[in-house]
């Protein structure tokens, strides 16, 4: 028994120094050769200061829509809804905001939204959508800003991300940052 005993607080003694220690230490090291130093992207636009890779919540007609978010777009509370797709509150969650798209965006058919802007995220912070997910924003955001839809679809494009060394992930467009420019197009 008392083999044991010392066995277990010598694991104990072990874990605590490697995780509460030397894992950090490392992580922290790791973090510094990141771009930023691991402090995240932060962006300064129109005096305010926001993370790039955090979502943010744009509900003015004027800007492209982020994925919802099951967090209320909360970086404190990070986390999706856990509800099944056959679950009934997540599919009238899903046909509630289909139908606020189709409110602003009524040129748009129904069958033409694509899933990502009406299904939360894993982590409810997803700050990129899919290039489909910003290209069937476009008519919306230069019929309101009275822009021609061309240079709305070339502002998309130039923000497309490609996949990590071109083979990990979709391509994707930073909302946030999409927005900041065309808040910059006159």
């Amino acid at each position: 028994m008392r083999k044991e005993l010392l066995s277990s607080l010598l694991l104990t003694i072990v874990c605590i120094v490697f995780f509460s220690g030397i894992y950090t230490v490392v992580m922290w090291g790791i973090a510094q050769l990141s771009p930023n130093k691991g402090d995240g992207f932060v962006v300064t636009a129109n005096g305010k200061t926001y993370y790039e890779n955090v979502a943010q919540k744009f509900t003015d007609d004027k800007y492209f829509m982020t994925r919802p978010s099951a967090v209320d777009y909360n970086a404190a509370g990070s986390g999706g809804s856990n509800k099944g797709p056959n679950n009934p509150e997540y599919l009238a969650d899903v046909q509630k905001r289909i139908d606020t798209f189709m409110v602003h965006n009524p040129d748009v058919k129904k069958s033409d939204i694509p899933s990502d802007l009406v299904t939360a995220s894993g982590s409810g912070l997803d700050p990129d959508v899919s290039v489909q997910g910003a290209n069937v924003q476009v008519a919306r955001i230069a019929k309101v800003r009275g822009l021609k839809e061309d240079a709305v679809k070339k502002l998309v494009d130039e923000h497309i991300e490609k996949p990590l060394v071109g083979l990990f992930g979709p391509e994707k467009v930073n909302v946030l940052r999409l927005n900041i420019d065309l808040d910059k197009l006159k």
